[in-house]
């Protein structure tokens, strides 16, 4: 998996810009992040703070700084503010592989963004960034996202008990998968 600490690619869709997230970026990400419903399946409480949003683009740079993942803000092309993220992380080179994650502020929710973005950052991951497999660890409950990542090909495999602790609680998660070999992503893909 190639990821690099300095550079940072821009890529468009029809509908989306997808870019960098900045410190400037903070008030935004702040709006749909301190929503309950946004943050439900996040495995982090509401943000209430501007704070909050700064030290998750903290951590969007560390997983860069690290090369264990790269995440993209999510804008229409029409507007330069961020709606949402989605990228890449816990990466691990030697295998060729990486998780997705995503999220949307609610006001985008049903309108396609969302796939839109995952299939964005998921073709630039195979055709740029050497990835062979993307992983999506989602919960039971969250059934929108399951079908999100079903509609783009992602297969699950199975569900793992007490994954994670988040929040105080244990949380089973599904995971899905999706190889390279099983899309096309050049023009024809999905």
């Amino acid at each position: 998996m190639k990821i690099s600490a300095e550079y940072f690619p821009i890529i468009e869709t029809p509908r989306l810009r997808l870019r960098k997230i900045t410190a400037e970026d903070a008030n935004s990400i702040l709006v749909y992040l301190s929503d309950e419903d946004v943050m439900k399946y996040y495995g982090l409480l509401p943000f209430t703070s501007v704070d909050d949003a700064l030290g998750e683009i903290a951590w969007y740079q560390s997983i860069q700084d690290h090369q264990t993942g790269m995440r993209w803000g999510i804008t229409l092309k029409e507007e330069d503010v961020i709606i949402g993220s989605c990228g890449f992380h816990n990466g691990v080179a030697k295998h060729f592989r990486t998780e997705i994650g995503f999220e949307l502020s609610k006001a985008y929710w049903g309108k396609g963004i969302a796939a839109e973005a995952i299939k964005a950052v998921v073709s630039y991951g195979f055709d740029h960034m050497n990835i062979n497999r993307i992983e999506a660890l989602i919960e039971p409950a969250n059934q929108p996202s399951q079908k999100v990542v079903e509609k783009i090909g992602f297969i699950k495999e199975g569900l793992l008990r007490n994954y994670e602790y988040t929040n105080g609680k244990f949380d089973d998660l599904y995971i899905y998968s999706l190889l390279k070999r099983d899309i096309r992503t050049d023009s024809q893909s999905f």
